[in-house]
């Protein structure tokens, strides 16, 4: 009888290997892979409706509001990215807190300074958790009411309401 080569056992091998995981693959995903489309996306105008409890979560927005910044070209004259802060989040951004989220909030005022987005806070939610205007971080604005901001962000400076 004739023996293989080591060169065709191995090739054998990695054959074998790639029938299995494409079979394998096929049974687990009988409809196929998801693909990668190229979009070119405009500058947008968003309001994030904010009402968080953790800072991991916090920061989960900001990822997603910086990134769409990014893939939207960052141009702080055509588009409009603001946080409407009305709830468990508030804290964060108190200035006695600022040692516990001290990382949190660089990041923030480095983000509102590049203007990439506007933070604003509802003043209502603010004092019903013990907070004035004066023991918030200066790169936060106040607003009277954030549900009432973010109607009229959406209506009268057409932002896309975004949770």
């Amino acid at each position: 009888m004739r023996k293989l080569s080591d060169f065709t056992v191995i090739f054998l091998f990695i054959l074998s290997a790639l029938l299995t995981t494409s079979a394998f693959a096929a049974d687990k995903a009988p409809w196929g892979v998801a693909t990668n489309g190229h979009y070119d996306y405009k500058p947008q105008k968003v309001v994030y409706d904010v009402n968080l409890r953790t800072e991991k979560a916090v920061s989960g927005v900001l990822d997603r509001a910086s990134f769409l910044s990014k893939i939207t070209g960052a141009d702080p004259f055509e588009s409009s990215i603001v946080l409407v802060l009305h709830g468990a989040e508030i804290p964060f951004f108190a200035i006695k807190n600022y040692d516990k989220y001290k990382d949190l909030m660089h990041r923030v005022q480095s983000l509102v300074e590049s203007d990439v987005l506007k933070i604003k806070m509802c003043q209502l939610a603010a004092q019903g958790q013990g907070f004035s205007p004066a023991q918030i971080h200066g790169f936060v604005q106040m607003v009277p009411m954030g549900d009432a901001e973010i109607i009229r962000l959406q209506n009268e400076e057409q932002h896309a309401y975004m949770q």
